[in-house]
């Protein structure tokens, strides 16, 4: 298995228990979380079963039976509600041989329709009767993290703090996924790998449909913008598994996704037709941020504005830039975009979203690893011309006095700093000094794709890190 080393250790863990454990394991579609299960137990279970997606109450319970019925052989009828149905799972796990008797639920938020009940059934069997046992290993899994969040790991009622281990099962870094290309005999630089993942992010799923034959401009455009691609309607799908009600949240998305820097409550408010700023948009920021499509930052030096939330799921950015409407239309539709203005931007856009994800090695790369940090962004609120519209997306505070102040560019070469763009670099650097009242060191650092050219205007900057230091494990 590539990576999820971590993951593996707690999962064992759990499983040489002396005790009865429940172990909840979430993150979005397509992440790797079944995979990871089955994996971790050699396929072997004494119970597992998978919700139906948007399937009905009966629909689930006779889904639900027949898993018991093929696995543990029981005769019951198919079970009238949950409390039956779980009332079946314990016969069948007490006549079971099993020394340690493992279930595992997969989408568990899918078996919980309308006023089934679910939550109560499933409280009731690990409160009243796995949890005085000392030989149930129970993991439940799902991918709509807003769910497993409030219904699960913050519970109200009886399953409130009684998982014993939580994980939340993260995208692969770029080193991850540098490790699945190489297994997958896919030949990418990485440069290459990069640049896949501005389009895929880290979900395994998604570079597993990559075909080593093609180049990656040819599997884009294969996944994408063929006549039936895999990955047109992607989109929907993504939301609808993570989300039970989607169109607040692709609304929210929509709308932050035209502001490169993101946008505060009282912006996207008033970006959505018809919302308004109160608690239904605070439960869909905050859905959004737990399952990772969206970040939540304050502004340095601009604490009283408040939070801002910016858009950096790597497909969402590249269906709403490319994808949306546009499938069947041009087959190589990527592949003509090659020198495109537009594909360019969007590169510039998509590697700072990427460098946003891999700040740590960022920070390693900078020897600051051990050094206590805050990093933010910083958008320029002044009216003075010569530095409207100046932003900065990764600002590092640090505990000794220095901000690093982080550039970000994707290019095919060394970049080159020109006059101009000094003269632009120091202006920004002045003016985030006189808005924000800093009285520590700014530095400026460069993240590029392959370092800075050495000019007479290369020694503004601070400090560099290349592509090759964001590839660190």
């Amino acid at each position: 298995m590539i990576g999820r080393k971590k993951e593996l250790a707690v999962l064992a863990d759990c499983i040489a228990a002396d005790r009865s454990r429940l172990v909840v394991v979430y993150g979005r579609r397509r992440v790797g979380k079944t995979f990871l299960v089955r994996e971790a137990f050699d396929y072997h279970f004494t119970f597992t079963h998978t919700g139906l997606e948007n399937g009905s109450l009966r629909e689930q319970l006779s889904a639900f039976w027949s898993s018991l019925r093929r696995q543990c052989h029981v005769d019951s009828p198919v079970p009238r509600n949950w409390m039956e149905a779980f009332e079946s799972l314990k016969d069948a796990i007490e006549v079971s041989g099993d020394a340690r008797k493992t279930i595992f639920l997969d989408e568990l938020p899918w078996m919980d329709t309308r006023n089934s009940g679910f939550v109560k059934a499933i409280e009731a069997f690990w409160n009243g009767w796995a949890s005085a046992r000392k030989d149930v290993m129970m993991v439940v899994c799902g991918s709509a993290a807003a769910w497993m969040s409030k219904k699960i790991l913050h519970n109200r009622g009886g399953l409130f703090n009684r998982a014993n281990r939580t994980i939340r099962l993260e995208p692969f870094t770029l080193a991850e996924c540098e490790a699945f290309a190489l297994a997958e005999g896919l030949v990418m630089d990485r440069k290459d790998l990069v640049a896949a993942y501005m389009v895929f992010g880290g979900a395994p799923y998604y570079w597993s449909l990559l075909d080593r034959g093609e180049s990656l401009s040819q599997n884009i455009d294969r996944l994408f913008f063929s006549e039936g691609a895999e990955l047109a309607d992607e989109f929907g799908r993504l939301y609808k598994s993570v989300f039970a009600s989607p169109e607040p949240y692709i609304a929210a998305v929509s709308a932050l996704g035209r502001k490169k820097a993101g946008m505060t409550r009282e912006e996207l408010a008033a970006a959505i037709p018809g919302a308004a700023n109160d608690g239904t948009l605070t439960e869909t920021l905050r859905n959004l941020e737990t399952s990772g499509f969206v970040r939540r930052y304050v502004e340095t030096g601009n604490s009283r504005k408040g939070s801002v939330f910016q858009l950096i799921d790597n497909y969402t950015l590249f269906f709403f830039q490319f994808v949306q409407g546009r499938s069947g239309r041009d087959s190589a539709f990527w592949s003509h975009m090659l020198h495109d203005s537009r594909r360019t931007a969007w590169e510039g856009l998509a590697f700072e979203r990427v460098c946003l994800r891999h700040s740590a090695q960022i920070k390693a790369a900078l020897g600051i690893s051990g050094i206590e940090t805050k990093e933010s962004a910083w958008r320029c609120s002044s009216r003075d011309p010569d530095v409207k519209g100046a932003q900065i997306d990764l600002v590092i505070e640090r505990a000794d006095r220095v901000v690093n102040l982080c550039e970000m560019k994707f290019c095919s070469e060394q970049f080159s700093i020109d006059a101009g763009y000094a003269a632009s670099l120091r202006e920004k650097v002045g003016a985030f000094k006189r808005e924000t009242g800093t009285r520590a060191n700014c530095h400026l650092t460069f993240v590029t794709t392959y370092g800075l050219r050495r000019n007479k205007y290369s020694s503004i900057a601070q400090s560099e890190v290349t592509l090759d230091d964001l590839f660190r494990p």
